[in-house]
């Protein structure tokens, strides 16, 4: 018997047919997941028991106390207004994602339980642990999560801002999920959301969140404040109704009950405090001090520790940076010329003996450190190449730093750079370095009271200027005049320090873009304004393998090394930690070393 097919049978077997070419021919539908990683999979599986380079079997209980330079007048480190201590927001407010430090850029669900994205990375949405409160006891809600990022991105600090600017549309989308839609291609956006504090929403009713507040932030974290006496000291206590204790993230971290911060007017006092007993733990920058002024009582003793930490991250960017927005550094010629008068060899071997290495660019250290002694290479020239006219010379031929004979005279360095300063139109009239119209170059070098190393290096540059005509005078405040005056870019030359992480992304516009010419507050010190930079963010960020995204570090890296906006300093290829006996970390450090994550992170107390 022959089967007896319909033309309506037939229309509908047609219909579904399609459907099934449509499901078939359409891309595979995101699936939530526990964790991401900028590039490829975050290394550990959804079912891992900790982070690798925490113990999960240490001690709790015990205290730490750490020494600081300076003071606080604020406890809400969001906003740009007053001087507040880092560690509000690291031991008290949690985000959606954490990060593993054993990895370049790799989180793991926190706050919230998973993740999902497409493989454009178009949008991404987040979907909260039911458990997860605040130390008040309340949930964290969607709600929470929306207000925190647009509260932050519109009136906190500029930090945030760009990062808001990319959402075209953020929305709640169940009753744990929260999805953001982006404006752009920007790989590295849902990274940074997952990495933005979420702040409660109820607090903040009715007060003005961008005014400097002694009231402790409501977050969810391991830690609450718990007695402070403004500008002298702070301590937190750990919350015993934590919600995360038992996450698999967790395991191994914030150990300690109580963490207390005591302040002191500058680093040395920090140090004699540290040898008194009254802190715990001290971060040595100077190899001569690390080998000279350790052997008081409690080190020979063996009640204070010496540990050298080696780490994997980039050598970063240290040194005196130029003010650009002032005329008199708006020559490249002349901010060469000053590199080129800065005697690092002589400062290196003063200040530590010349055992540190000099800083050649803002990625050394790293394989995201270009070869910018050398022409660049065909694949980074190509991506500076609609840049040309721009950059400044040495970005694709090759650049590097003058290297001194170590004497004081400098012969060469100050001869170089004299032949500078007369092509960028100053010439010395009676010992004078003046302009065409008779202004004298002179500048102030600001610094914070305490910084000795700088405070030295700069009396050096300051003797080596002279010879030149050029009369700088170094200048030291408190740290609360100096933070005032840097969030204002008030201020000719002074001390810089930015590090870089294994996965520079979105943070890099803060640092170098354009917006921070003239926005108070963000990390372009310098004020530079460099279109081949920006483009080279972006390329970064839209790249996706690892191989396209080290290239476009290599070109930002030459614009900015060649851009001479940093006189630069040294760095070191492992830190020199001071710690009482009764403090111990792990075996296995984190491929950043003793960087963000490590202490208090996964230290404890044990006699």
């Amino acid at each position: 018997m022959k089967p007896v097919f319909s033309l309506a049978w037939a229309g509908q077997v047609a219909a579904m047919a399609a459907v099934v070419a449509v499901i078939l021919a359409a891309p595979a539908l995101a699936e939530p997941k526990h964790g991401i990683a900028m590039y490829g999979e975050p290394a550990l599986p959804a079912d891992y028991a900790h982070l690798p380079y925490a113990n999960p079997d240490a001690p709790k209980g015990g205290q730490v106390v750490f020494g600081e330079a300076g003071t606080f007048d604020s406890l809400n480190p969001f906003i740009t207004k007053g001087s507040s201590p880092s560690a509000v927001s690291t031991l008290t407010v949690e985000t959606l994602m954490g990060r593993s430090y054993d990895e370049p850029f790799s989180l793991y669900g926190l706050l919230a339980e998973s993740i999902d994205t497409d493989a454009d990375r178009t949008y991404v949405e987040f979907t909260l642990r039911p458990e997860a409160r605040f130390s008040d006891g309340k949930p964290v809600t969607p709600e929470d999560v929306l207000w925190s990022f647009e509260k932050l991105g519109t009136e906190g600090s500029p930090r945030y801002a760009a990062a808001w600017k990319k959402i075209a549309k953020a929305e709640k989308t169940g009753d744990r999920s929260v999805r953001f839609t982006f404006t752009e291609v920007d790989r590295e956006m849902p990274l940074i959301l997952g990495l933005r504090p979420i702040l409660q929403k109820a607090q903040w009713e009715g007060k003005d969140f961008t005014a400097s507040t002694l009231e402790a932030p409501i977050g969810s974290g391991p830690y609450v404040v718990d007695t402070f006496t403004p500008g002298q000291s702070l301590t937190f206590r750990k919350n015993p109704d934590w919600w995360g204790k038992d996450l698999a993230f967790n395991r191994g971290l914030w150990n300690f009950d109580t963490i207390k911060y005591e302040y002191f007017g500058s680093g040395s006092v920090v140090f004699e405090a540290f040898k008194a007993g009254e802190t715990m733990t001290y971060r040595e920058s100077n190899a001569v001090k690390w080998e000279k002024n350790y052997d008081f009582p409690a080190v020979t003793s063996g009640d204070v520790v010496k540990e050298e930490i080696a780490h994997q991250r980039p050598s970063g960017i240290e040194g005196f940076v130029m003010n650009t927005r002032r005329p008199i550094f708006a020559d490249w010629r002349v901010r060469e010329a000053l590199i080129d008068a800065f005697n690092f060899e002589l400062v290196n071997a003063t200040l530590n003996a010349g055992a540190y290495p000099r800083i050649t660019s803002y990625f050394s250290n790293s394989e995201l450190g270009a070869d910018i002694a050398n022409p660049a290479p065909e694949a980074e020239a190509a991506l500076l190449a609609p840049y040309r006219d721009s950059l400044l010379p040495g970005a694709l031929e090759g650049y590097s730093l003058p290297v001194s004979d170590g004497t004081e005279a400098n012969r060469a360095g100050i001869a170089a750079a004299a032949e500078l300063l007369e092509q960028a139109g100053w010439a010395v009239q009676d010992g004078v370095l003046k302009d065409g119209a008779g202004n004298a170059f002179s500048f102030e070098i600001l610094l914070v009271n305490g910084e000795e190393d700088y405070i030295s290096a700069a009396s050096i540059f300051v003797e080596s200027l002279k010879r030149l005509g050029i009369a700088a005078h170094v200048t030291t405040v408190d740290a609360a005049q100096y933070k005032e005056r840097t969030t204002n870019y008030d201020f000719d030359m002074t001390h810089y320090a930015r590090s870089l992480s294994l996965s520079p992304g979105n943070e890099q516009t803060l640092y170098w873009g354009a917006g921070g010419v003239d926005t108070p507050g963000t990390r372009n010190w310098m004020g530079m304004n460099a279109p081949a930079a920006e483009a080279m963010v972006k390329t970064m960020l839209s790249a996706r393998d690892h191989a396209d995204f080290v290239t476009a570090v290599h070109a930002l890296d030459r614009v900015l090394t060649t851009g001479r906006y940093v006189i630069p300093m040294w760095y070191a290829k492992t830190s020199r930690l001071a710690h009482v006996k009764t403090l111990h970390h792990p075996d296995r450090v984190s491929i950043y070393g003793d960087w963000l994550g490590f202490l208090p992170d996964v230290w404890w107390s044990q006699n």
